[in-house]
């Protein structure tokens, strides 16, 4: 098992990983799927030193990734980080989004963060577990805000402050 940074040739890799996790209707507000080309802007968005794009790799597969968003784009949240975790259909459930996160969290005062928040649907019970067990606490509640196949769906907040 290997993380690392991300390069342009495993975007196909990564977009695949995220397209796979549309169907389940558990993972992003994405009804259909993205290309390539769409997520290019997104991937050159990420920067190794700041905002990070890394993937996971298993028997020599990309098997995950974890990117880290600026959060609501503004000078003072620069120390807060939004990060995402997708893991290959056939790698759920090995720990490798728990290692990721853990690196995450590791790497977090590197890259000048001293918080982490990540946006949960409050049906995918998985992720909110990973996100609980590695020290996150539900901070917000957002009813309702998500309609996806008809269905009105809440949005959990998780969050965790690094060093403390």
């Amino acid at each position: 098992m290997t993380i690392r940074h991300a390069t342009e040739t495993d975007l196909p890799a990564i977009v695949a990983i995220y397209n796979a996790a549309i169907p389940s209707r558990l993972a992003t507000a994405d009804l259909e799927p993205v290309s390539v080309e769409s997520r290019m802007a997104w991937f050159h968005a990420r920067s190794p030193s700041v905002r990070p794009l890394w993937v996971i790799e298993q028997e020599d597969r990309i098997a995950g990734w974890l990117s880290f968003q600026s959060f609501y784009g503004r000078p003072a949240y620069n120390s807060t980080a939004e990060i995402s975790i997708y893991i290959a259909p056939t790698f759920h459930r090995c720990g490798l989004g728990r290692q990721l996160l853990v690196q995450a969290i590791h790497e977090s005062p590197r890259l000048g963060l001293k918080t982490l928040l990540s946006f949960v649907f409050a049906h995918n019970q998985p992720s909110l577990k990973l996100f609980e067990a590695s020290g996150f606490h539900r901070w917000g509640h957002l009813p309702q805000v998500a309609e996806i196949d008809g269905m009105e769906r809440d949005l959990i907040i998780m969050g965790l402050r690094i060093g403390k």
